[in-house]
């Protein structure tokens, strides 16, 4: 998770469409030959230029398939219309093999972006007063860090088993009377208006041109509890070892490459570099964790 990255949640009916209209536009219907490999992103960051520009050095064609929705990335990888994806965490992907009964896994690991508590009203965390409405994102996944977030920020209590996927109801104690409000991902920019403090996930807040450095507080990218939200470059199980993506995975790593997603990170993002077996073992944690919460 660039990662990096929560969207508009829409309905099964307006997905079905989505994903059409990007296929179309993306040419994604048409089969990818032996020698291309079509990598899905939410955000063409440069990093995939400069991989694109490596991999054909090797003989190899890489097509960047740009999503502008969240779903679509895994739905298309699961469908077979890309070989990869680059654009969740794990927290993330492992949500979505829960609720669509897919496989996909992380063949390495790309960087963590914080998460941010953003503010327009208040430049400290303490300022933030009795009774006000803080904005959270409802997606899963995000919603469940934005709350540890807030925790961290000592502004509320969750009970002992809350785990990554909490909710509102969570919540054990807040003696600020916080009205904790879940909205789209997307909007938690825009309620920066509305509301006394925000928590945006690192891509939606950089889109909308904030950065981390105008958070009144952010969480530990560096900390265990970071693992879950590290994001990966992601396959079908099936795949994960085919030549071609084991290239892709090799070039991913290869100095080059590295030094143009550092200088994209630009701060916001740390990169890491996960061994797979890990990052396969976190996976599989979450998996088995988001079942004993069912």
């Amino acid at each position: 998770m660039n990662l990096t990255l929560s969207r508009r949640r829409v309905a099964a009916a307006s997905v079905a469409a989505a994903l059409t209209l990007a296929l179309s536009s993306c040419d994604l219907s048409e089969a990818a030959d032996g020698n291309q490999v079509r990598i899905g992103v939410n955000g063409a960051d440069p990093e995939w230029d400069v991989l694109a520009e490596e991999a054909e050095k090797e003989g190899l064609k890489v097509k960047i398939v740009n999503f502008d929705d969240y779903q679509l990335p895994n739905k298309a990888l699961a469908d077979g219309d890309i070989e990869l994806n680059a654009f969740q965490h794990l927290a993330f992907l492992s949500q979505f093999n829960a609720r669509n009964g897919t496989d996909i896994v992380p063949v390495t690991s790309t960087s963590v972006a914080p998460m941010g508590l953003y503010s327009l009203k208040h430049k400290k965390v303490e300022e933030i007063p009795d009774g006000a409405r803080v904005a959270i994102p409802n997606d899963p996944s995000n919603q469940g860090r934005a709350l540890l977030v807030l925790e961290q920020a000592k502004l509320i209590d969750l009970k002992d088993d809350a785990g990554i996927y909490g909710t509102p109801e969570d919540i054990s104690a807040n003696p600020k009377h916080l009205k904790i409000t879940p909205v789209d991902a997307q909007q938690t920019p825009r309620s920066l208006k509305d509301t006394a403090a925000s928590v945006i996930n690192a891509g939606v807040a950089e889109q909308a041109g904030y950065k981390l450095k105008q958070a009144v507080f952010h969480d530990d990218p560096e900390s265990a509890a970071a693992r879950p939200y590290v994001n990966v470059l992601a396959a079908r199980a099936e795949d994960k070892d085919t030549e071609n993506i084991r290239k892709i995975v090799k070039l991913y790593r290869s100095p080059k490459v590295q030094e143009a997603v550092a200088k994209s990170a630009g701060g916001a993002r740390y990169v890491l570099d996960i061994p797979e077996a890990e990052l396969g073992k976190e996976l599989d944690r979450l998996e088995k964790q988001g079942r004993a919460d069912r």
